[in-house]
Parts: C-alpha cells; sequence; structure tokens
C-alpha cells in the first residue's frame, strides 16, 4: 500500500498513424486510474478517471450524488494509492451514511454518472430543489470563456482525450477549471472545489463543460445549485426535461457568437 502520491497524469507512447506503418512517432497520452469510493468502510463505487485532484472529486460526488448535503458531512479524506489503483475513504457522518444505506445505490460502474447501478426504476427520478432565480449572465461575456478554456486544459492539448469543467463569472473570466478523461468526473471535480469556496465569489456565475448536456449533467448541476450551464455540444431530450422542471438555464451549442437556448432563457441577457 502506497500513500503516496507519485503518479504521472501523462505519457509519452510510441505510435504509427496509417500513412507510414513502418516508423513509429511519439504522442502523449493521457493516463486513467480505477479509484474506489468508500464511505465509513463500505465499498460504494469504483470509477475511472484522471489521477488528480482526487480530494475535489470525493467532495463533488459526495454532494451532487446527494450523499451528503454540504461539505461538513465529511469528516474525514483518507487516499490510498495502490499497485492497481486509488482507493478513496470517505468518512461522513452517521446520519448521511444510514440515509446512503437505506438507498441502496451500491454501483460498481464506469462513471460516476449520478444513475448508474440504481436498483429499481422508481429510484430514477429523484425529487431535487428548484432553483432559484438570482443570476443574470450576458452572453456577450460567454465568447471570453470560449476563448480561454483551453488554456486550462493542458492536459487535454497534448493528449486529445480529456473534458473540461470550468466556473465562469459574469464577466466571462475564467475562475478555476478542472479537466478529466470523463465528463461526469471534470464536473465532480468543479462543483467539490467550489463548495469549499467563497460562497459570495461562487455564487454568481456559471458552468462551461466540454460535452453534451446529458441527464446526469444536469442532475449534478442542479443538486449543487448551479443556475446557468452552459455545454459545448448538444443536450438530450431528458436533460432538457430536468432543467426546465427545476428553473436551470440550460445552453448548448456554444461557440463563439452563437449559443442555443434550452430552457430558461430569462437568466440571459
Amino acid at each position: 500500500m502506497n500513500h503516496t502520491n507519485n503518479i504521472s497524469v501523462i505519457y509519452k507512447e510510441q505510435i504509427w498513424n496509417r500513412r507510414n506503418l513502418k516508423k513509429s512517432v511519439s504522442d502523449w497520452l493521457a493516463d486513467e486510474m480505477p479509484v474506489a469510493l468508500v464511505y465509513n468502510g463500505v465499498a460504494h463505487t469504483v470509477i475511472m478517471v484522471l489521477p488528480k485532484d482526487l480530494k475535489n472529486l470525493a467532495i463533488g460526488f459526495s454532494l451532487s450524488e446527494g450523499i451528503i448535503e454540504i461539505p461538513q458531512d465529511i469528516y474525514d479524506i483518507e487516499i490510498l494509492f495502490h499497485d492497481n489503483g486509488i482507493e478513496i475513504r470517505i468518512e461522513i457522518s452517521s446520519r448521511r451514511f444510514l440515509i446512503l444505506q437505506n438507498r441502496r445505490r451500491t454501483m460498481i460502474g464506469r462513471t460516476s454518472c449520478g444513475i448508474c447501478g440504481i436498483e429499481k426504476l422508481e429510484h430514477f427520478n429523484q425529487r431535487l430543489k428548484p432553483l432559484s432565480f438570482n443570476v443574470t449572465f450576458n452572453l456577450e461575456n460567454l465568447d471570453l470563456a470560449l476563448d480561454e478554456i483551453k488554456i486550462f486544459q493542458p492536459i487535454g492539448i497534448l493528449s486529445g482525450c480529456t473534458h473540461i469543467a470550468a466556473w465562469i463569472l459574469l464577466d466571462g473570466s475564467i475562475l478555476s477549471a478542472f479537466e478529466d478523461v470523463g465528463r461526469h468526473v471534470a464536473i465532480d471535480k468543479l462543483l467539490g472545489y467550489r463548495s469549499q469556496q467563497s460562497k459570495l465569489l461562487w455564487q454568481q456565475g456559471a458552468i462551461l463543460i466540454s460535452s453534451r448536456a446529458s441527464y446526469e449533467i444536469v442532475q449534478k448541476s442542479i443538486i449543487c445549485g448551479v443556475e446557468i450551464l452552459f455545454t459545448i455540444s448538444a443536450a438530450t431530450r431528458m436533460a432538457v426535461k430536468l432543467a426546465k422542471q427545476y428553473n436551470l438555464t440550460l445552453v448548448g451549442f456554444n461557440k463563439i457568437g452563437f449559443s442555443t437556448i434550452y430552457t430558461h432563457p430569462n437568466r440571459l441577457i
């Protein structure tokens, strides 16, 4: 058992291309590793992640899955590095652990997708708290974030295989961003980091994520009180339905000078 994080997140490997199969070249590959999330000694799920920002992942996953209500529900986080993966031991309050046990949401999934592993169809539709309308965003300022987001994605620039989730302020500047091989993991890392910061600074803004708007991404955003979600790609019908029901402003196909607004345009200028 190794308690020290000496794990790299990107490697150079020899590859070939179809133009010249006789000569290899060096290329960058992002790493991914299995991470086991264990609550109060009970295994909950295994997900594949880029092995960095793991404390933020633990907090963000716990919040966005409804396992905890506030970061203070977590008493301790211990990250252990094994030869075959990483184990994150999370100690939560007995009240929240009892709720977790009653939900029986034990999962062995490939992503922290928000619904993988539920036991019955009636558990699919969670009752969420509708969002308030406290944020107004000028869409012209979104162009600044779209132009700068690659700066916050160094692993993705080298490897071409990571998603990024960024928190953008009302003026379009990027306050912080996290990348991962999985879009769900990237947003969990961002939400975990956000939950530990000043509410005054981190309430007035929006999420920009380099993926489609799936049901699970929308659900995670709503649970964590995010009022506006910008995505680079499309939205699914169920994502739009959920966003409309719980007052999330959902905007897809964002590129400089263009956006598709699916729900609640009243927050946008």
